[in-house]
């Protein structure tokens, strides 16, 4: 089912679309992109987030998770694609009695983690979780999946579907016309799928994904 968790996050974001494509080599920024290092994260806004740092912003989306999915003190939570851990973190903000447990590719943002989830992230793939079948609760994974080849990213929706006793949520990049594809094209740097929501929603059909989604769109 659609949800509307991340959206108002991304909306308040102001975005030089055009920027993006006239400022830098975009194919060289791209390349600096997809090593996951300080360039992404803390480098120029042209190679990534510009400075990736704590401002609480997740936290509305922690708590509209946990009213959503009705967790209790003792759910167990995964976030595939955990960066930083800034929504972990403020998963035990709403509830400090959470066990919360994250993955990401990035070392660096690993490393650089929030000290109260640091060691509860380990270094891995989406496309391979190292955990029993139906280990959580509830099982997210925003704005990363997108960012992998088809097969992998079958395999992610395939992990996540597995690792998932009960809910599970993705939110992944999307859009409903030229203008939004284009906006998408000029401002990624480390998508590799660029679907449609129809074209999405076929692939939840074909691994017979049955968490919730939301789509997110470059306007």
């Amino acid at each position: 089912m659609e949800k509307r968790f991340v959206s108002s996050n991304h909306l308040s974001t102001k975005r030089d679309y055009l920027g993006r494509v006239n400022e830098v080599d975009k194919a060289q920024a791209s390349e600096k992109a997809i090593k996951w290092g300080k360039d992404y994260w803390d480098g120029s806004r042209l190679t990534g987030y510009g400075g990736y740092k704590y401002d609480g912003r997740w936290l509305k989306v922690a708590q509209k998770l946990v009213d959503e999915y009705q967790l209790n003190d003792h759910s167990k939570i995964l976030d595939v694609g955990s960066g930083k851990g800034f929504l972990l973190s403020d998963f035990l903000k709403v509830n400090n009695t959470f066990d919360v447990y994250g993955i990401d590719i990035s070392e660096y943002a690993l490393a650089h983690s929030m000290e109260d989830v640091k060691e509860q992230c380990i270094h891995g793939n989406a496309s391979k979780l190292p955990w029993e079948d139906d280990s959580f609760d509830l099982v997210i994974s925003i704005n990363t999946i997108h960012n992998l080849h088809l097969e992998d990213l079958i395999n992610s929706l395939n992990e996540i579907q597995r690792v998932s006793r009960k809910y599970s949520f993705i939110c992944v990049e999307s859009y409903r016309n030229e203008r939004e594809k284009m906006n998408l094209m000029y401002w990624q740097l480390t998508c590799r799928a660029f679907f449609t929501p129809k074209d999405w929603e076929y692939l939840f059909r074909l691994t017979q994904f049955t968490g919730d989604h939301e789509f997110i769109y470059f306007e």
